[in-house]
């Protein structure tokens, strides 16, 4: 099996690999050039210690000093069950950071065993959420800045918010947002939290932390709890 530098593809080929990788996935997923260049830069993916197999697969790791984030492992449905995704994998961790997390659906088992093997421990588990409808409740608009908060999960943390982001406050908590996608919330309570979503529009929140204020708040607003994912982390000594 032929491995390579993941930036040995243009933008384009490597959104249309990530595409097909997922094809069949138990969440669709589907990236076209611009969404990946997005990935790649607001996750901090390094193309040059990411991998791609010939045509049939990817692994993309994200590098943040020491830390490093699977930000995708992704084959085709024709080599799934062959070792690819264990051989991407295994080549990407050689250069990989001490320390490398990932996120994989509670559901996909052949690839939580994987991981396992391959030194990978659960941490906790993450919740996505989406809120259909909500009220409008005032608050503060402030000058956008991240919140600062530890142990946010990659996507979220805050090298990772896209330019054009919002920031609002109420007594008891702040929260950051663009459009319709919450990255980033602090609450003292629940009832901060609340009134902090109550955008008066539809909102998606992607891996909070089980228990998280955001998740009690996004429930008692009717919120739909979509998926859950396992947060893993490798250390190596």
């Amino acid at each position: 099996m032929r491995l390579a530098p993941a930036d040995a593809l243009s933008m384009a080929e490597l959104a249309a690999l990530f595409s097909a990788g997922y094809e069949g996935y138990f969440v669709p997923v589907h990236v076209d050039e611009a969404a990946m260049r997005f990935m790649v830069e607001s996750w901090d993916i390094d193309l040059s210690r990411s991998r791609v197999a010939a045509g049939v697969g990817v692994c993309n790791l994200g590098v943040r000093g020491n830390r490093g984030w699977i930000g995708g492992l992704a084959v085709v449905p024709g080599a799934r069950r062959r070792g690819v995704g264990r051989a991407l994998l295994e080549a990407v961790l050689e250069v990989a950071p001490p320390s490398v997390a990932l996120e994989v659906l509670e559901q996909n088992e052949p690839a939580l065993r994987l991981y396992e093997q391959l030194g990978f421990e659960a941490v906790r588990l993450l919740e996505v959420w989406s809120l259909q409808e909500a009220p409008y409740v005032e608050a503060r608009s402030v000058e956008p800045a991240p919140l600062g908060s530890s142990g946010v999960p990659w996507q979220r943390a805050d090298e990772s918010l896209p330019p054009g982001c919002e920031r609002v406050e109420v007594d008891g908590g702040a929260m950051v947002f663009r459009g319709g996608s919450v990255f980033q919330l602090r609450a003292d309570d629940e009832d901060a939290a609340v009134a902090l979503l109550s955008r008066g529009t539809a909102l998606s929140f992607v891996n909070v932390p089980e228990g998280d204020v955001a998740s009690r708040a996004l429930r008692a607003l009717g919120g739909s709890l979509d998926l859950r994912q396992i947060e893993m982390l490798r250390r190596q000594a």
